[in-house]
């Protein structure tokens, strides 16, 4: 494998930048707190699994070539992040009652899962940045599964990290003012990327 370690670096780069995932986790850890907050990220870092072993097996090379099914999946993906991103904006009248009973642990593993594995633009970094780092001496199989479930460690240690900061500060951010205000910026932030999803074309 060429140079692994800058594959490290690239990785770790990717990672720690602020994205639908991060707005995901943040929504999810102010809401419902630190353990939602770490269920949710090992859903998400779960559909990266599913990329890996996707591209392994050549399926993302076959989704890319279909613009059917990227199409489908693209929208389907568009409008489940286009959803959250609404979800925010909806005032509950039982609100503070869904602050004492969160969600069920079940629902907040799926929501990563889903927001993750629908999301194409997932298919297209893997099969385009693990691919630069694959040496064409050894299984080529094996190799995109093991940078890939390298990529998986690494989301999965930084969104431990940032869910602890987060829910360390839980306490202001849950006050109602600040709360609306990152509810709305989050929200805002996930139907922005839904929308950009759904606009984007397929090459």
């Amino acid at each position: 494998m060429n140079d692994f370690l800058t594959f490290l670096l690239l990785s770790l780069f990717v990672v720690m930048s602020p994205g639908i995932d991060t707005a995901i986790i943040t929504k999810r850890t102010i809401s419902d707190g630190r353990q939602a907050g770490f269920i949710i990220a090992l859903g998400i870092t779960s559909g990266c699994l599913v990329h890996t072993f996707a591209a392994a097996l050549g399926l993302s090379a076959i989704l890319m070539q279909s613009a059917f099914a990227f199409e489908m999946i693209k929208y389907i993906g568009a409008i489940y992040l286009i959803y959250l991103g609404l979800s925010s904006f909806i005032k509950r009248k039982d609100k503070q009652k869904a602050m004492v009973q969160p969600e069920p642990k079940k629902s907040a593993f799926k929501q990563g899962l889903l927001s993750n594995v629908l999301n194409p633009k997932v298919a297209v970094f893997f099969i385009t940045f693990l691919p630069q780092f694959v040496s064409t001496d050894t299984n080529t199989t094996l190799q995109l599964i093991l940078m890939g479930t390298t990529y998986t460690l690494l989301s999965i240690a930084w969104f431990i990290v940032y869910v602890l900061f987060i829910n360390i500060l839980r306490e202001w951010l849950m006050s109602p003012k600040v709360q609306g205000i990152l509810d709305k910026a989050t929200g805002i932030v996930l139907i922005g990327f839904g929308l950009k999803l759904a606009m984007d074309k397929h090459n």
